[in-house]
């Protein structure tokens, strides 16, 4: 059994403990993979001095030089055949720019299983029929992005009975139907079966003032929920606090805040992060994340503010092992959160600017420059 198969079938999805020498050597093998057959990543490590074999221990992990994802929205990295891959997807390029990612077939079977050990550990999963209400894209196919597949594609979890999206496309392409919306609420809450929201906490929360203001509530049925994913994106000034969201989706759909599910990802790092009882993102074995000093790089210890760099064995399409993202977050200690996770979990801060901050991969060109927080 390869490494990233046993990896991805490990029993307890947060043993990250006792996965540490199996993530490394996972995270070896595929760098060697891509270093010898993706030729521009080969010239990156080439030029920071750096060679798969030096990652031996779980230390050497914060040697492996990451690629940001300011870089990949600017320069397409493939280590197979675009045409034989069986999935390929791009970010949202809420600045333009996208990155551009594709995956294999073992990436395809690892990450179904992540996505079925995930949804059995949450009870995502459920024989009873949803209505959902996806607070993101309607499909079409100029839509490649990985945030609207995954929207839709959770909503598989159940038997569907209906979708409704707020983002519609028409002749001018994609435009916001809260009405629509609205009109679906108004149905669902008065069905027997339970609905799902599922997509951008912004456009969620834009539904919620909507309804404040014209004073509308629609309650929903038992076994209701709220699954948040994609983040803010371009309306990350507009972010509120989780409390208030909380208290609003009580308010208008009469939705407890233990049954507000939310999720963090990237296309660059198709890892299923999904918040625990106390909304934390705990770390699986899938992945590991370091926090690097904004200035420097360095990794930083536990409980310190830094740029976010995740890292996961599960793509060979692409040599997407260590990503640096323009997040600022804080990693928190194991055994540090109540809800008996023993893994460390991430906590999102916000976004940094990326004006000043080069990348570790030599040969590369000056970032673009990104939002400020």
């Amino acid at each position: 059994m390869g490494t990233r198969r046993k990896l991805f079938t490990w029993k307890d999805m947060y043993d990250t403990a006792g996965t540490e020498a199996l993530f490394t050597s996972a995270m070896r093998d595929n760098c060697t993979f891509q270093y010898e057959h993706c030729p521009e990543y080969k010239q990156l490590l080439d030029g920071m001095g750096f060679h798969p074999s030096q990652l031996q221990t779980p230390e050497d992990l914060g040697k492996l030089p990451p690629i940001p994802t300011t870089y990949l929205k600017a320069h397409t990295l493939f280590s197979m055949d675009q045409k034989k891959l069986p999935i390929k997807a791009t970010s949202s390029g809420t600045r333009g720019k996208k990155s551009e990612i594709g995956l294999d077939w073992g990436a395809v079977f690892s990450g179904a299983s992540m996505i079925l050990k995930v949804g059995r550990y949450f009870r995502f999963f459920s024989l009873t029929p949803h209505n959902y209400l996806v607070m993101g894209y309607e499909p079409h196919k100029s839509n490649k992005t990985a945030v609207a597949q995954t929207a839709t594609g959770y909503t598989h979890m159940t038997p569907i009975l209906h979708r409704e999206y707020v983002l519609k496309y028409g002749p001018d392409g994609y435009y916001v139907d809260f009405d629509g919306i609205i009109k679906a609420l108004d149905r669902f809450s008065r069905s027997k079966f339970p609905t799902r929201f599922m997509g951008f906490p912004a456009y969620t929360w834009f539904l919620m003032e909507k309804l404040k203001e014209q004073n509308l509530r629609f309650p929903l049925p038992k076994g209701s929920k709220i699954y948040l994913g994609g983040g803010w994106k371009q309306f990350y000034k507009e972010q509120v606090d989780k409390r208030d969201f909380y208290a609003l989706a009580k308010d208008r759909f009469d939705i407890d805040e233990s049954n507000v599910v939310e999720s963090f990802g990237a296309v660059e790092h198709p890892i299923w992060y999904s918040d625990c009882n106390n909304h934390h993102f705990h770390v699986p074995v899938y992945s590991r994340v370091i926090i690097r000093d904004v200035n420097t790089l360095e990794p930083l210890p536990y409980g310190q503010i830094g740029l976010v760099n995740l890292l996961t064995p599960m793509v060979y399409a692409c040599p997407l092992l260590s990503i640096m993202t323009d997040d600022l977050g804080i990693l928190h200690e194991p055994g540090s959160c109540s809800c008996g996770v023993d893994s460390p979990w991430l906590e999102i801060i916000g976004r940094v600017g990326m004006v000043d901050i080069k990348t570790c991969a030599a040969g590369a060109d000056d970032l673009r420059k990104g939002a400020a927080l």
